[in-house]
């Protein structure tokens, strides 16, 4: 299995360990998010192993089932998650959850994005840190919801991890296909220690364009950014002295499904999520005493985003 998928805080106290698909179809437009989570009570007991699957049809409300089981059996060979109907490999993503069963093969996933430094990642020295092994993903197979079957061929989307003590104060999400391998991850969050949850949003961010990853470092370029979250209207904007980008996502209320997550200290958290964001995205290139236009996308409801608050 490749070293980044494999189970590394399971059974832990304190600890939330994420991996989630999200896809877009596109022959119809149709969305998929297949969220997969463990986590370790603080005080202590056995972990907790479930997840869901939301479907976002553009004719349509998502439609979102839920799976797991107290006493979930350790995922085996190759899988790193599985409950009773539902397992996940690198490979292959399938499962049965009230009206929706999925089959999905995992192709072509890309290099790995690191949206935060690659120390954070190794050495857990964060409160939560994020990866994204598959950022440049196609999903091929079936998926029927209720008595509607899709067959999927080509579905453009990534596969990312999440690990760490819980979810942030409050965050804002993206996974952008740009087309042509060139792809845009944002983690902007709030950290929920006392000390940090009153400062601002601190936005991490990749982006893949033209076979290479901006910016080098980051953590160092995240102070340079600004992110305004809310819904259904989110942004982050900013950069360094030789380039700067512009992100503005809308999360249209009619496409989201809110869902709640519960944290390893039993705090609870709510996030809105649709795969059918409209994302627009400018990267600028100082040219002499001015930055021109390098290059710049528009997503029309194919963008990945979410954004995650608490009472």
């Amino acid at each position: 299995m490749n070293s980044l998928y494999p189970p590394r805080m399971t059974g832990r106290p304190g600890r939330l360990e994420v991996w989630y698909a999200t896809l877009t179809d596109p022959r119809t437009g149709t969305g998929v998010w297949i969220h997969h989570e463990v986590v370790a009570p603080r005080r202590g007991g056995p972990a907790r192993a479930h997840g869901w699957i939301s479907v976002f049809p553009p004719d349509g409300p998502p439609v979102t089932e839920r799976f797991g089981a107290p006493d979930s059996p350790p995922p085996r060979g190759k899988a790193y998650f599985e409950v009773p109907d539902v397992r996940a490999t690198p490979r292959l993503l399938e499962g049965t959850a009230g009206a929706i069963t999925w089959h999905l093969a995992v192709i072509g996933t890309g290099e790995p994005l690191y949206t935060f430094p690659r120390w954070s990642w190794r050495r857990e020295l964060l409160p939560a840190a994020q990866i994204v092994p598959a950022p440049d993903a196609l999903f091929d197979g079936e998926l029927v919801v209720g008595g509607r079957r899709f067959t999927l061929s080509g579905a453009v989307g990534g596969v990312a991890r999440i690990a760490g003590h819980g979810n942030a104060q409050r965050w804002a999400w993206l996974h952008a296909g740009l087309g042509g391998g060139d792809v845009l991850e944002v983690v902007a969050a709030v950290a929920r220690r006392p000390t940090m949850r009153w400062l601002p949003p601190l936005p991490m961010l990749q982006l893949r364009f033209g076979g290479r990853d901006w910016p080098r470092d980051p953590l160092l370029t995240a102070p340079l950014l600004h992110a305004r979250i809310g819904l259904p209207d989110w942004s982050v904007e900013g950069g360094t002295a030789l380039r700067r980008l512009r992100i503005d996502v809308t999360q249209d209320p009619a496409d989201c499904v809110s869902l709640s997550y519960t944290d390893p200290d039993g705090a609870t958290a709510t996030c809105t999520n649709t795969e059918r964001a409209t994302v627009d995205v400018i990267v600028e290139r100082r040219a002499g005493l001015r930055f021109e236009v390098e290059h710049r996308w528009h997503l029309d409801h194919t963008g990945h985003a979410e954004v995650g608050t608490r009472p």
